[in-house]
């Protein structure tokens, strides 16, 4: 199968690395330095159970325009930070729209990708996505370090019942994925699936970025376990706010696994630390919009959100 991976940092990469070495692929869309490092020395990536070191395609967005077509490719993975999903869609709809079949899959934080993706390619080509336990980080220029079970739940959006025509596309891919040994799940609801995901997001993305502490130092924090917690809590009414309906098991659910998970530094604290522009918006904004929505507030969002903004001015 034919990919274009357009956003190639670090969960972009460890995709892509995988099925590369599986024999299908994979053109990495990236930019400065990393992407010349690409270029010229190849993709190194460290996986515990998984390790890539080969030349790779590589290209930046301009190239892509320029010395592809649309039409060399089967399905376009989108992993770039949420914030330039809507630049992205405009700039590449020409582009995008010369070949009708290309699919695109989002592998991103927050719940707005996928509309801004359906403006420009239509819903029956649109496919919502979430990377679920891992983390991927681009240590140097070419070079990933990645760890997790790396799973990828994805689905016809917003949902299979108002985009039925999908199906035997997302059975394929999911065929793909498997042989490549990246465990997945195909979702009849993925909205549900990417308000799930925003629960822990929400939750601890924000938080690590503020008090500079990974996902096990917060959660094992006598103090910080119960703002996550709270601001899981919002999220979940603002999903219900938009139609999506967490219960309160869900919660739970979210928040027995981030306590479980291994102490990673989430992409909000690695963007702070780089001094990246953060997915304040991205992550808390829907949270909030959504809790206003419902008539209740998400006041530890907004404060998170509020302090975070402050501390990085």
């Amino acid at each position: 199968m034919r990919f274009v991976v357009l956003g190639a940092g670090g969960i972009g990469c460890y995709y892509a690395a995988r099925l590369l070495a599986a024999g299908h692929q994979a053109l990495l869309v990236a930019r400065g330095e990393h992407l010349t490092a690409l270029q010229q020395q190849g993709l190194t990536l460290k996986h515990p159970q998984f390790s890539f070191n080969e030349a790779v395609a590589a290209t930046d967005v301009i190239g892509l325009m320029r010395d592809y077509s649309a039409s060399d490719f089967d399905w376009l993975l989108l992993a770039a930070k949420s914030s330039a999903t809507e630049p992205l869609m405009l700039q590449l709809a020409d582009w995008l729209n010369a070949n009708p079949e290309l699919l695109i899959l989002s592998l991103q934080n927050g719940v707005d990708n996928e509309a801004h993706i359906a403006s420009v390619v239509g819903q029956e080509r649109t496919v919502g996505g979430l990377a679920v336990k891992i983390g991927a980080h681009i240590i140097a220029p070419g070079n990933v370090e990645a760890t997790g079970v790396a799973q990828v739940d994805f689905g016809a959006w917003p949902n299979q019942q108002q985009n039925p025509t999908l199906q035997s596309r997302l059975m394929a891919l999911a065929e793909v994925f498997t042989h490549a040994q990246i465990p997945n799940t195909v979702y009849d609801n993925v909205s549900y699936a990417l308000w799930r995901k925003l629960v822990i997001n929400n939750a601890v993305n924000p938080l690590t970025a503020l008090t500079l502490l990974n996902t096990r130092e917060l959660t094992q924090h006598s103090v910080f376990t119960h703002t996550v917690k709270t601001m899981m809590q919002e999220t979940g009414r603002a999903a219900n706010a938009e139609g999506v309906h967490l219960t309160e098991a869900d919660i739970e659910e979210m928040y027995q696994l981030i306590c479980g998970f291994d102490a990673i530094k989430t992409s909000m604290l690695v963007d702070r630390l780089k001094g990246r522009t953060m997915e304040i918006d991205d992550i808390c904004g829907p949270v909030i919009r959504g809790c206003i929505k419902a008539g209740k507030p998400a006041t530890t969002t907004e404060l998170i959100a509020a302090l975070l903004r402050n501390a990085v001015q």
